[in-house]
């Protein structure tokens, strides 16, 4: 019965459904110690009504139930079965923690990401244009940036930013990483289902955070392939998209607009 369970069948107790092969590690851990920490408290709570039932003050009976105190076995007991559980949880965590953390030495790909006040910059590293300019797409007041990735390929991004802490989040991941200025940050994912992934600013960071938004579209390794061609020629974001027949824009969120983009001149003014 065991060996026929997925990742897919594991209750996810308020955690989105993930789209990496790292996501997959993360949800297993929530879910099983979730499931075990289930099971401690319904059995914790049983003793405890159990006790209280079974012990409640009667007319005509003794003031003080039989005590235990002193009682080698019992306390050998409730000192050993928490520390095997804690040591149980602790090894399957640092097991599943390092598996996220660890980092190819040679990725497939590697993307650039800059977080700045209050937008996103991606830059497709060793990736130039025929004007020698690197491929990235950087979003705007009016328009989302999209980062264009191939699944099924080990995806290693390096964070910068010039201003604020910001952080890189997208909740199908099931993980987040912050960009913090003056350190270079850096993780790999491998994205296993194609599709649109909306992306956050975890981290507040002033007037417009909330709406410091980005996309993720993961597309077919030949699709990909397309995308980047494009770009090189020359075509912006919107167009490559266009080009191998996926929506231009932004589907999962949309940009404020407004006033968003003059105080972020300003911000780079003020950072430069």
């Amino acid at each position: 019965m065991l060996a026929g369970c997925t990742v897919d069948n594991l209750p996810r107790f308020g955690f989105p459904r993930g789209v990496t092969s790292q996501a997959d590690r993360i949800l297993t851990l929530w879910s099983t110690s979730t499931i075990a920490a289930l099971i401690v408290g319904v059995f914790v709570w049983g003793l405890i009504f159990w006790a209280a039932v079974r012990y409640r003050k009667r007319a005509g009976g003794e003031d003080v139930p039989p005590q235990v105190s002193y009682n080698l076995p019992i306390e050998i007991l409730y000192t050993v079965v928490p520390f095997l559980i804690i040591a149980v949880l602790f090894f399957y965590t640092v097991i599943d923690e390092n598996y996220v953390n660890a980092e190819s030495k040679q990725p497939d790909l590697q993307v650039s990401v800059l977080a700045f006040k209050w937008n996103w910059q991606f830059g497709y590293v060793g990736q130039q244009d025929a004007n020698g300019k690197f491929v990235q797409t950087v979003g705007s007041t009016d328009e989302i940036p999209v980062l264009v990735l191939p699944v099924n390929k080990r995806v290693l991004f390096t964070e910068t930013s010039p201003d604020v802490v910001h952080s890189f989040f997208v909740p199908e991941f099931l993980f987040k990483r912050d960009v913090i200025p003056g350190r270079t940050n850096s993780f790999e994912v491998t994205i296993t289902k194609i599709g649109s992934y909306v992306g956050h600013c975890a981290e507040f960071c002033g007037t417009y955070h909330s709406a410091m938004n980005f996309e993720v579209r993961a597309v077919s390794p030949a699709d990909f392939a397309a995308f980047l061609t494009a770009k090189k020629t020359g075509l912006s974001t919107a167009d490559s998209l266009r080009s191998i027949g996926q929506p231009p824009y932004a589907v999962t969120t949309r940009p404020l607009g407004g006033g968003r983009g003059q105080l972020a001149a300003a911000s780079v003014r003020n950072n430069p």
